[in-house]
């Protein structure tokens, strides 16, 4: 889902989604148990943007180069030394049956995760009446709104690959939804937070995502869209 784009094609809808995967990013590497144990000048390979700049941001004397390829590529770069650490998302590893290759993981706090980060969605045609219902048998009720509300955040703030934005939405011990939202710059130089806490409902949570990202978006001002364009 991290990589559905938030406007779906006429006559498409996302009714389903399946029980959501550990959404926490694994640090791998070869001579460091963390981030904050490589030396001043390391090199970490990332494609990602919003892993980037909230590297940079807690620690600025890391470099972050660009790291592309699929997970076994990027592992192989990283044993033949091109880099120092990787980060990748701890539910691609699992389904690939990789996650061995984890040194640890980031908490929540250290590495907000991709909007929809671990969940996979299952779409079909707005008129497809049987397949809906086929549909409704498989979808995990939790996963489908935690992801509803990250995606209208990521949705306000017309959110693409050049603009680094991180998102959570999860039910807590309470039994409502917390939600953390991150808008920041690709250097990690302006980082704008907010979280927000509501009841565990669909029309609450897609207010609650829009509110955020409106939020985010009178912070960051328009000049701040700009410069990343």
């Amino acid at each position: 889902m991290k990589d559905v784009p938030t406007y779906l094609p006429n006559g498409t809808i996302l009714p389903c989604n399946l029980p959501r995967e550990d959404v926490r990013d694994a640090f791998i590497s070869l001579t460091a148990n963390s981030l904050a144990e490589l030396p001043a000048g390391s090199l970490i390979g990332s494609a990602s943007l919003r892993r980037q700049s909230q590297i940079l941001y807690k620690y600025p004397s890391l470099k972050v180069v660009n790291f592309r390829g699929n997970v076994q590529t990027r592992l192989k770069k990283l044993k033949e030394g091109e880099v120092q650490a990787t980060l990748l998302a701890l539910a691609g590893l699992k389904r690939l049956k990789l996650a061995e290759n984890a040194t640890s993981l980031l908490s929540i706090d250290e590495m907000l995760p991709a909007v929809a980060q671990g969940a996979i969605g299952i779409a079909c045609r707005s008129n497809d009446d049987k397949m809906m219902e086929y549909l409704s048998s498989l979808n995990h009720e939790d996963t489908r709104l935690a992801v509803a509300c990250e995606r209208e955040f990521l949705a306000v703030l017309d959110g693409n690959c050049r603009t680094p934005i991180a998102a959570y939405a999860y039910r807590d011990k309470d039994g409502n939804c917390s939600f953390r939202g991150l808008l920041a710059s690709p250097d990690g130089s302006k980082v704008y937070e907010t979280t927000r806490s509501g009841p565990y409902s669909f029309d609450d949570m897609v207010a609650m995502g829009k509110d955020a990202g409106h939020e985010l978006k009178a912070k960051a001002g328009p000049g701040f869209f700009d410069s990343l364009q």
